[in-house]
This record gives structure tokens, sequence and C-alpha cells, in this order.
């Protein structure tokens, strides 16, 4: 499970103008109608092609919980891909981002300063460019680790530095021990 990609997925889908298909049978069917055809959606879930086509049939209802898991995250990855995009430029060219975080914060700068890190919770909204480097490194299937840091660097540059207004001589910000962390287009 990924924090951070999970947490930009979430935000995007939040864009979608109808919801995805919950049953097993109907995100089948469209599993089968964006792969066109039965065998490629087996090989992608790792099960028989015999089983797709007796959920495309409605034969089987209820998949197990790792299937059923597996069948969803697919289908909403897959789930309005214009919309998504959509949501992902306007978000990286007009409107940003917001991240509402609970975390460990601090920060490296000169000797004299209040450094220590310590639990805070922010909702900063984050400039365009930010947004915009947070989705291109994930399509890019940055680490979780990656992603991690260009957030710091965003709450560096948008709350710690005010957007240069203060704390000019900040080095690095530090964000660890994520308790909670959403995003918001």
């Amino acid at each position: 499970m990924s924090l951070f990609g999970d947490g930009l997925d979430a935000a995007v889908q939040k864009a979608f103008t109808r919801p995805a298909p919950k049953s097993a049978g109907a995100q089948m069917r469209y599993l089968v109608k964006q792969y066109k055809g039965t065998r490629a959606v087996a090989q992608m879930l790792r099960i028989s092609q015999r089983t797709v086509e007796r959920y495309v049939k409605d034969q089987i209802k209820k998949p197990r919980p790792d299937l059923a898991a597996r069948l969803e995250r697919e289908v909403k990855a897959r789930w309005q891909p214009q919309i998504r995009a959509r949501a992902k430029e306007r978000a990286a060219t007009t409107g940003g981002i917001v991240i509402d975080t609970r975390a460990r914060l601090g920060y490296t700068a000169p000797i004299g300063s209040t450094d220590q890190d310590r639990i805070r919770h922010l909702t900063v909204a984050l400039p365009p460019q930010h947004a915009a480097r947070l989705f291109d490194a994930q399509e890019a299937g940055a680490t979780e680790q990656r992603l991690r840091e260009i957030a710091a660097e965003a709450l560096k540059e948008a709350y710690f530095q005010d957007g240069g207004r203060r704390a000019g001589s900040l080095e690095e910000v530090r964000f660890t021990d994520v308790e909670h962390l959403e995003f918001d287009l």
C-alpha cells in the first residue's frame, strides 16, 4: 500500500462524474470491454478465462476477498480516464492541490533556530507547480520515498518559507511518521 500514491489517486477519483461499477459482474464486464477480451483480463487478475466468463454471465456473484480487492483496484485505475486527465491538468495548471497531513515535521536550519521535529497537523494549499511535480512523478513510477520528498519540498516552500517571505536559510524539511495524509484537488 502506497500512502502517497493512493492518496493522489483518491484525490483524482473525487472528480469522477459517475460511480465506478460496484458488483463483480459489472466490474468484470467493464474490464473485458477495456481489454477487448476475457483472456487478457484473466491473465491480469491471475484467474482462469472460464472464471472471467462466469463472472460476465453473472454465474458467479461473490468473488474471494483478494480477487474482489484486485478487481476493484483495476476498475478504479481505468475508470473515466478523460476526467482523470482533466482533473490532473487542472490541478497542475491552475488549481493546485491541498495536502492535509498529521506527521512529524522538522527541518535543517542554521545553528540557533528551533528545528526540533514535532508532530504537526497541517492543511496547506500547494501551488500548481507542486501538484504537477507530484502527478508527473507518480506517472513516472516514483517510489513512495520520492513522493514523500517532493511533498516535503512543497511544504518547505508553501508552509515553512511562505513562498519566499520567511525562513530563507531553511535547507531541508524532514517529513516522517505520517499518521494521516489526504490530498484534495
